[in-house]
């Protein structure tokens, strides 16, 4: 779990150093193919890292599998964006945001007990999910969100 949250905080690094340069302009305008801004794309990030926090808690202590709330498929991520009104966020507020709750899920991650790593929890698609294979798969989604801001502002 170790080298896990190193490699989140590395790729937040890099991320921050990015955002740090980046056009306020730009943040709030320049869209993906998701239709989503450089700032929804931030707030979806520290909306996965918040969800995954709960996560990583409850099954810990919960039965398995767990039957948790789903945001992220059935398009429940894009209405988080929405209610959220990330768009309108003050962006260096976004960006603390973002630190904090990447951070904080890597002290979780970091502190998982590892006895727990085979406990599961059901998706909204009805997946078995397991904690391990979660955690396993942050950074790569991370990276996805971070290709895809660096993407945007390359355009």
């Amino acid at each position: 779990m170790e080298k896990i949250g190193d490699a989140i905080l590395t790729l937040l690094g890099t991320l921050e150093e990015i955002l740090k340069k980046a056009d306020i302009n730009t943040v709030a305008t320049k869209t993906n193919a998701q239709h989503r801004t450089i700032k929804q794309i931030v707030g979806h990030l520290c909306d996965s890292a918040s969800n995954n926090t709960h996560r990583i808690v409850h099954l810990q202590y919960q039965s398995s599998p767990l039957i948790f709330p789903d945001y992220a498929n059935l398009g429940k991520n894009d209405l988080w964006i929405k209610l959220q009104a990330y768009n309108a966020y003050d962006w260096e507020d976004l960006q603390a945001l973002l630190k904090a709750t990447a951070k904080h899920v890597v002290h979780v991650i970091k502190n998982v007990d590892e006895t727990k790593l085979q406990n599961e929890w059901i998706s909204a698609l009805n997946e078995r999910i397991s904690l391990e294979a979660m955690i396993v798969d942050f950074p790569r989604h991370f990276k996805l969100h971070l290709d895809e801001i660096v993407a945007l502002l390359q355009d």
